[in-house]
């Protein structure tokens, strides 16, 4: 068996929530002003709010497998 049973999953996963995040808010910041854009919401700028949501969660997975490998080498 290869090297490949240390992957964890969780680094990947969390690398592209926190991409998307990153230009979802970036878009949502550059778009703030258009306030016709954001009339079907409420005027509530969903780019923003969900990309930083995609970025709180990419974070949490990046953490969790830094985590499990910070476990997995003390043990």
């Amino acid at each position: 068996m290869s090297g490949g049973g240390n992957l964890d999953l969780r680094y990947p996963i969390g690398g592209l929530f926190v991409a998307l995040g990153l230009i979802l808010t970036g878009y949502g910041i550059a778009t703030s002003g258009n306030t016709a854009m954001y009339a079907r919401s409420t005027a509530l700028n969903v780019n923003l709010w969900w990309g930083l949501v995609m970025l709180a969660f990419g974070g949490l997975f990046i953490a969790m497998a830094m985590r499990a490998a910070r476990r997995a080498t003390r043990d």
